[in-house]
């Protein structure tokens, strides 16, 4: 899938136009569009930042809605739901930078040695946990991969070592990412 710049716009402005209607508990704005792209059914994860720390970041990791669905879904969940955050103010909206993830079907995992650092997310499970963290996460810190198996497994709830578990399965995955900071 290519995503251009405008189309990179549009979604960071769905986003955002998203997060300050929930935000000041307006309706939300009725987005459409004809674009193949907005339009295909997509993985995707909208990530929010305030002075360069997290503030929320929920996904769908496996694509069911139109993409543009997706981000709106997702704006409104990291704004609001992440569990880990209180739910962004109104007065914040100005002060967030957002990020959105664009997501690859997920390939499952045969040998560690295909991961790539950078390049790929992971989906750890084992019944009936599970834990994601996207390709960005281990280059931001510093993770070589098996310090990212580990800390996926962390997220999942397992021990650190359950990845080499023959009844954990690990996918992975890729990402378009851009932010508003690149745009």
């Amino acid at each position: 899938m290519i995503i251009d710049d405008s189309l990179k716009k549009e979604l960071l402005h769905i986003a955002r136009e998203t997060i300050k209607s929930v935000t000041s508990k307006k309706p939300l704005p009725e987005f459409s569009s004809d674009d193949p792209v907005l339009n295909k059914e997509c993985g995707a994860f909208v990530t929010l930042r305030k002075n360069k720390e997290l503030r929320g970041c929920i996904g769908y990791i496996q694509a069911f809605k139109p993409l543009l669905e997706t981000i709106t879904d997702m704006a409104q969940a990291a704004a609001l739901r992440d569990p880990r955050f209180t739910p962004v103010s109104f007065n914040e909206v100005d002060d967030l930078t957002i990020e959105i993830s664009v997501l690859t079907p997920l390939e499952k995992v045969s040998d560690v040695e295909e991961i790539e650092i950078g390049r790929h997310g992971l989906l750890i499970e084992k019944f009936p946990n599970s834990g994601v963290l996207l390709p960005q996460v281990p280059v931001e810190y510093n993770w070589d991969r098996d310090m990212f198996l580990q800390q996926t497994c962390r997220k999942a709830g397992l021990n650190l070592d359950e990845w080499k578990n023959p009844d954990t399965t690990i996918y992975k995955f890729s990402a378009i990412v851009f932010s508003e900071q690149d745009i």
